[in-house]
């Protein structure tokens, strides 16, 4: 087992500022997982270069460019994406479901005209847990300087064949594994026209009743080289919004007198991932970015989050502008448009493989738990409770383990295992002068993200 252990004069001071809470607690600890450092190490940056490459080839993949060529448009690449996906499922004896995920968009400022909206979704069903999915995705489409344009070549190499070919990677490793849950991988179409096909599958993942707890938007990971002058092959973004878009008015007033801005089940996804790099991923240090996207921008977990799903955006740190929804052309010796000289594909490998112990890892682990609940008003204790786990899972709980930080503090600082049991209370902890979350423990030391009380951290839909 591996621990992160503070020193005894860091324990001293902790326990000098926090008091009671400190030794309530421990530092935070883990148990390591072998198959996450094998997973970690599978995607091959050989792949991912092939599958981009091929990507490009089809000129543009543009969401109103050529459906009926087989080497060029929209049309031949997703069918590309989908026979990858159905031999992926032949390597590992069809355990992957393929289909296509359509809606008909029209009427809307860069989709007037009625036109068929068409995404690439590949399940790999759970074992014991199937109706429970965590979901990567990247978008087929590119587009040139003209949004309108869909004839003009547009490789979109790093935006973003580059998010397509690591959800197919992921693809690739995972399916060699079973899982408890299950894992969605989505080449998603209408992106750069209005997150269409985000919205198609959010709004079948709903229609369905999906239990999904996680959606993973890779949009550019194959950049190192930023228009800022900074080249970075060590660090990661995750975006993640913090009050959840489809709050009630009755859910906002509650969260003013007890928080949870900052602790949007997307926020603590975001930690986990986060723990996950720090864990698994050698040399790699993620930013958790407390806003929904770079800033007055989008990308597809939007729609996810707009219904309450949890979702985030996993990118590069440093952006080159020159080399996004750009003509392709050479101006005073200044390079335009995203070509695939220009993405690392070493560093795509490493965040497809931050995506795919991610994935694992809450997969193999129980689901969050649900209905958590807190109180301690005026009272020198702070109680938590939740609701049993899932017949599904009953067999494969160890029991729960309690958060809890100060409330300027991003990540948190204590925590404390007690068992299967649903309710404990840490005494002689204050509930005004932290916060808290409960997570889920299978028996193998799988955990599921920390779950913030009450409806502004729960992970189920509301």
């Amino acid at each position: 087992m591996t621990k992160f252990a503070l020193s005894s004069s860091a324990l001293l001071l902790a326990f000098s500022i926090a008091g009671p809470a400190a030794s309530q607690g421990q530092a935070i600890s883990y148990k390591d997982q072998p198959k996450l450092h094998d997973i970690a190490t599978a995607p091959s940056a050989e792949n991912l270069r092939n599958d981009v490459q091929t990507l490009v080839d089809f000129g543009t993949r543009h969401t109103l460019s050529e459906t009926e060529s087989d080497t060029q448009g929209i049309g031949a690449a997703r069918r590309w994406i989908f026979e990858e996906f159905e031999r992926i499922s032949a390597a590992c004896g069809g355990c992957l479901e393929v289909y296509y995920s359509t809606g008909v968009i029209a009427g809307e400022a860069r989709i007037p005209d009625a036109t068929e909206v068409v995404s690439v979704v590949a399940i790999q069903r759970g074992k014991t847990d199937p109706e429970r999915y965590v979901l990567m995705a990247g978008d087929i489409d590119s587009r040139a300087t003209d949004v309108m344009d869909s004839t003009s070549a547009a490789p979109g190499a790093n935006d973003n064949a580059s998010g397509v070919a690591g959800t197919m990677e992921a693809a690739r490793v995972l399916s060699q594994y079973e899982f408890h849950g299950s894992i969605v991988y989505a080449a998603l179409s209408g992106e750069e026209q209005g997150l269409f096909g985000g919205q198609i599958l959010a709004e079948q993942a709903l229609e369905e009743g999906w239990r999904l707890h996680a959606v993973l938007n890779n949009d550019m990971i194959g950049n190192i080289a930023g228009i800022n002058g900074v080249i970075d092959n060590t660090t990661a973004r995750v975006f993640a919004e913090g009050t959840r878009q489809n709050e009630t008015a009755a859910d906002a007033r509650m969260r003013r007198f007890t928080g949870g801005e900052v602790d949007s089940p997307s926020r603590n996804l975001g930690r986990y991932i986060s723990w996950m790099a720090d864990r698994y991923i050698p040399n790699l240090d993620v930013m958790v970015i407390y806003r929904l996207d770079r800033f007055g921008r989008g990308g597809h977990h939007r729609p996810f989050n707009d219904v309450g799903y949890p979702g985030v955006r996993i990118m590069e740190t440093n952006e080159h502008y020159d080399r996004q929804h750009q003509d392709l052309r050479n101006e005073n010796g200044r390079h335009f448009g995203d070509t695939i000289e220009y993405v690392d594909f070493d560093y795509a490998a490493k965040l497809t493989a931050l995506n795919a112990v991610t994935l694992a890892s809450m997969a193999w682990a129980p689901a969050p738990p649900s209905e958590v609940s807190i109180r301690g008003a005026v009272q020198p204790d702070t109680t938590l409770s939740w609701a049993p786990a899932s017949e599904q899972e009953q067999d494969m709980i160890a029991g729960y383990r309690i958060y809890w930080r100060y409330t300027d503090a991003p990540n948190w600082q204590f925590s404390r295992d007690v068992g299967n049991v649903t309710e404990f209370t840490l005494e002689n902890v204050v509930i005004d002068n932290y916060f808290f979350g409960v997570s889920s423990v299978s028996k193998d030391g799988f955990e599921s993200p920390v779950v913030f009380p009450g409806a502004a951290g729960t992970f189920d839909l509301r």
